[in-house]
């Protein structure tokens, strides 16, 4: 799942997913939470699951900036 998506809300609840992180990344964070559970919050382990979560959170805002942009610049129009 490398280009993120959001998982469903009966999964999100059954994970225990905050209100506040259900987003456009939230199919990329329940393999990052059950990583984390499983390996004891160590720092150094999960490397791929939270670079792959945290890049999808980057290109997500990216994304949401490139679209303020544009509505700036059709509003000063």
């Amino acid at each position: 799942m490398a280009s993120g998506g959001t998982a469903s809300q009966t999964e999100l609840k059954q994970n225990k997913v905050p209100i506040a992180w259900r987003d456009q990344c939230s199919a990329l964070l329940l393999p990052l939470n059950v990583c984390r559970k499983d390996k004891l919050y160590m720092p150094w382990e999960c490397d791929h699951e939270r670079h792959t979560y945290e890049k999808c959170q980057y290109d997500d805002y990216v994304r949401r900036m490139k679209e303020l942009s544009k509505r700036k610049l059709a509003a000063a129009e």
